[in-house]
């Protein structure tokens, strides 16, 4: 019953309890409409509302009203770190500590699913929901993530640098950020000293001079072993540690045994990976068939280290794993998604030791196609560990001690198999760009010794194919079964990109038919004209951007790259959480034991994880792409001035962006030090078109350039043209349409030392052809 005075107005104790009752939703307007209060009692009210926060009774900000240090059921706050047991904790973003003293903590929950947009790190600012613990100890709220907001523009991560006088400057570690360095005051430093990553909140921005910034966080020194992958690691929010309880998970895991497993240790599977591998998480056999039926046909057996077995639903494991979603690989270190003791002892197949593993056998005829497939979970031993190289030579006649008894009875067979999948693989058609991949090599200081391009060998292809045929036997196996799963998809070239592209081979007198269902063959077949030929380069370059981004998905719509149906990631669980959920639903459909997908998991909650992974694997992709570009930074520094050979890898308004053959490097040409005069953006030629002389540079020209400027810590180059490497005449590329087209002023008073000769007038034009590139990363080689 709502209690009034003789007046009917409400008494204080009425409105404090409506207050307690809707802690963070109560103001003026809502106390009227619970009382039926009218317009001429507003006055007696607020004065009321007035006198209670003045006594400390209620607690009154802007419009709403709440209980004394009570928070509201949904607020903003900061995740500022972990407690012990590895669970995020946050504070109020909007907390007055010289009125209210210390803000008080919140224990983030984070379901094992989490939604899109909700899986929040240490350093997010989150929109929470929060009720009271009512513990005596501990943190006094716990609360939910509703959204994560991005990054507060005011926190910068970085280097300081000291200055002789105290204080220092910040050195940011973002490329578009990397002439923009804050000033810190001694007072603002925190301790940090010279070489130190810090992030750092801007204090104060000035019209005319450095802004200024103070230290909120040390994170680490530059100056320390595997350091420059550290600034990749805070700057995306990679988790660098495991929470204790997922150690402890880990270190009390047993070997796996036979129960519940077939005896598969007289099968002599091997691993063939790189030779600097950590974890050996594939391994492989195969022989003829000798059912008559299947005269000229092989049985393929591929076994997977059998991570579900220690990685349970629900655990601290699992969920360490989620949040990861895929090891990381700098050229310096990895960050797993599992502690070592999973990912590098009990699920790594090495030899002669006893491993759990799920394995499937596949039967492929004659023609190479895939006959049948099963499913089994065995206990294994590896007969033996091989590099690529190592199989390849053995194969090519030069075998070693250890590849020499392996040759007859185990490397012919899986090399006669590989040659009869291939049979098929070369009818399926897949989509054939075969880029080469650059590998840095350090020396012992972690500074860059040199860039290689690993020589493709037929042992890459034999593993890639073997993974991808047990990848799409996964996927048909659970789809027969009616198990959620998720999927590794691509989708085809969105139309405009196939116009874009189109209209962009016509101006080379290429031609592209367009009409009809599209397939990879379309695309390979534009590939295998140019081959050898001068453009091939340019137009591989320009059909990989054409291409749409892999990603997982819990719906099915195809691998438009390997031109296949249904595919799964099932091969390498040990850094891929889509290949863990996946080994899950194998186990729950076929009843085979502990580890099985919960019944719980349906394909919405799947599709919340999918997206999810798919978000991590694209911030893996970047932080390895970034510390490859300021490892590399780091090696040319001292060589401002140098000259060198490249290929324009990207035009842009902004100028020309060139990969440098010797090492792989990126940088900038501004379009300022291109000429004298005004330059036109071609969209649809991926190229800068001078509107007087009709110069023009287009993506894949080969360019001699100096290098002019380097920033190490942001790993970004600038250069300057010298000019075409090549003296022969100019392609004929045709003359862009100069309708509508931007034009941008070159800087005035310097002039290339080289001209290209005028192209050729010829109409065209194109719309933007841009795509994501859908290479991953991989120890197999392309993930996609």
């Amino acid at each position: 019953m709502k209690r009034k005075n003789d007046r009917g107005f409400p008494d204080r104790q009425a409105i404090v309890a409506f207050i307690k009752a809707n802690p963070g939703k109560v103001g003026t307007r809502e106390i009227a409409r619970e009382f039926g209060l009218k317009n001429a009692d507003r006055v007696e009210l607020k004065r009321m509302l007035r006198e209670l926060a003045d006594d400390g009774t209620i607690k009154k900000k802007r419009h709403k009203v709440s209980e004394p240090d009570a928070l509201p059921p949904t607020l903003v706050a900061d995740i500022t770190g972990r407690d012990g047991d590895g669970e995020l904790i946050a504070s109020p973003t909007e907390w007055d500590e010289v009125e209210n003293g210390e803000p008080p903590k919140i224990i983030i929950e984070m379901p094992r699913r989490p939604k899109p947009g909700t899986a929040a790190g240490v350093g997010d600012r989150a929109l929470l929901r929060v009720e009271p613990t009512n513990e005596a100890e501990g943190p006094q709220y716990r609360g939910r993530v509703i959204k994560v907001f991005d990054k507060a523009k005011s926190r910068i991560l970085g280097v300081f640098r000291e200055l002789p006088e105290g204080g220092g400057r910040l050195v940011p570690v973002d490329k578009k950020m990397a002439d923009r360095e804050l000033n810190i005051a001694a007072a603002d430093t925190k301790g940090a000293q010279d070489g130190d990553l810090v992030s750092v909140d801007i204090v104060r921005t000035r019209s005319f001079g450095l802004a200024s910034g103070r230290v909120k966080e040390k994170l680490g020194s530059v100056k320390s072993e595997k350091a420059i992958s550290l600034i990749a690691i805070y700057a995306h929010e990679i988790p660098l540690q495991f929470s204790p309880a997922a150690e402890r998970e880990a270190e009390a895991a047993e070997p796996a045994n036979l129960k519940g497993r077939e005896d598969w240790r007289d099968v002599p599977l091997l691993t063939i990976d790189p030779p600097d591998a950590k974890d050996h998480d594939d391994a492989v056999h195969a022989q003829p068939d000798n059912d008559p039926n299947n005269k000229g046909g092989f049985i393929v057996n591929v076994a997977i280290a059998d991570v579900s077995f220690y990685v349970r639903p629900g655990t601290a494991l699992d969920r360490d794993a989620l949040d990861r979603g895929n090891s990381v690989y700098f050229p310096d270190r990895v960050v797993p998604m599992l502690p070592e003791r999973i990912s590098n002892n009990l699920c790594s197949l090495v030899p002669g030791e006893p491993r759990g593993a799920l394995a499937v056998r596949m039967v492929l005829g004659p023609d190479g196609r895939k006959r049948s497939h099963s499913f089994h979970r065995i206990l294994m031993r590896s007969a033996a560990k091989l590099s690529y190289a190592q199989a390849q030579a053995a194969i090519d006649g030069r075998p070693d001690d250890t590849t020499g008894p392996l040759l007859d009875p185990i490397l012919r067979p899986l090399y006669a198999a590989y040659a009869c999948a291939k049979r098929a693989r070369d009818e399926r058609d897949p989509l054939n760009l075969d880029l080469p991949e650059r590998k840095i090599l350090l020396k012992s200081d972690g500074t860059v010794d040199r860039v290689v391009v690993p020589e493709r060998l037929d042992a890459h292809k034999l593993i890639e194919e073997f993974m991808i045929l047990a990848n799409v036997a996964a996927a048909e196996m659970l789809e027969k079964k009616s198990l959620p799963l998720i999927y590794r998809v691509h989708d085809e070239p969105t139309l405009e990109k196939v116009h874009a592209l189109s209209e962009f081979l016509e101006t080379l007198d290429v031609p592209f038919a367009k009409s009809g269902a599209l397939r990879p063959t379309l695309f390979n077949r534009v590939l295998a004209q140019l081959e050898g030929h001068d453009y091939y380069p340019l137009v591989s370059e320009v059909v990989l951007r054409a291409q749409a981004q892999a990603e997982y998905s819990s719906e099915n719509y195809g691998h438009f790259g390997l031109n296949l149906r249904r595919y799964a990631h099932f091969t390498s669980p040990i850094r891929r959480y889509a290949d863990l959920v996946v080994h899950r639903a194998l186990v729950r459909a076929l009843g085979l034991g502990e580890g099985a997908l919960p019944d719980s998991e349906t394909p919405e909650t799947l599709s919340e994880v999918a997206a999810h992974i798919s978000l991590t694997e694209r911030r893996a992709m970047k932080a390895e792409r970034e510390t490859v570009d300021r490892l590399i930074a780091h090696h040319l520094a001292d060589r401002i001035g140098a000259s060198f050979q490249g290929r324009v890898s990207g035009v842009t308004r902004a100028g020309l962006f060139v990969k440098l053959s010797e090492t792989g490097a990126d940088g900038l040409i501004p379009i300022r030090s291109l000429g004298t005069e005004y330059f036109n953006y071609d969209e649809g030629r991926h190229a800068l078109v001078g509107t007087r002389s009709r110069t023009m540079y287009q993506l894949g020209d080969v360019v001699d350039v100096r290098l002019i400027e380097a920033a190490p810590i942001a790993g970004a180059l600038r250069f300057e043209l010298l000019g075409s490497a090549s003296e022969t005449a100019p392609r004929d590329r045709g003359r862009p349409n100069p309708q509508r087209r931007p034009s941008f002023k070159a800087h005035p008073g310097r002039s290339p030392d080289k001209k290209r000769k005028p192209a050729k007038q010829k109409s065209g034009k194109g719309k933007k052809a841009r795509g994501n590139k859908s290479k991953g990363k991989g120890k197999k080689g392309k993930a996609w």
